[in-house]
């Protein structure tokens, strides 16, 4: 079981008994203006998501004082050419803006990087979205793209963007940041 710490943060792998809140989260239009689900996200088709999801992700519960507030993870690992999808989503909108997710972030990566062994970590988001496109920054992500009405999304193609990050850079952005 994967379980990562920094301070009162701790991401640890998703379990059946966090269904409920992965429900209640995604639901919440607070949250959900820029995912990507057949909303609104239902308890039994998630329970057998859960149950029969694929062995190529890692899905993960970030927590704050013990307390669970988000999810992050990564899906598509390729253990081939070593790179694999970044997600995050915070689910209590009280603990958004604290920097809970840049350290779930961080600590997400550290471990695709050493434990998985990992070269790159990419993911997507909407163009619109400037507080995940500067939390990813802020993790040392690079915009590699843009994607021109790549996506249809209520009721209009959006444009999207494409960030990574390679083992090299992280090991040398966070040797810096720490300096």
């Amino acid at each position: 079981m994967i379980h990562l710490k920094c301070q009162d943060i701790v991401v640890r792998e998703f379990e059946e008994k966090d269904i409920e809140n992965k429900v209640k989260w995604i639901n919440d239009p607070k949250n959900n203006e820029y995912l990507h689900y057949d909303l609104p996200l239902e308890y039994e088709k998630t329970l057998l998501w859960y149950q029969n999801k694929a062995q190529n992700r890692l899905d993960c519960v970030i927590e704050y004082d013990d307390i669970p507030v988000g999810l992050v993870g990564l899906i598509s690992i390729d253990n081939v050419s070593l790179k694999a999808e970044f997600y995050i989503s915070m689910g209590e909108t009280t603990y958004k803006g604290k920097g809970i997710a840049t350290t779930a972030t961080k600590l997400l990566l550290q471990y695709a990087f050493k434990v998985l062994n990992l070269n790159k970590i990419y993911l997507n988001v909407d163009e619109e979205n400037s507080i995940a496109c500067r939390l990813y920054q802020k993790c040392g992500f690079r915009k590699e793209g843009r994607f021109e009405k790549d996506l249809w999304h209520r009721g209009r193609l959006i444009n999207r963007l494409r960030y990574a990050i390679f083992a090299e850079d992280f090991r040398e952005y966070y040797s810096q940041s720490t300096k």
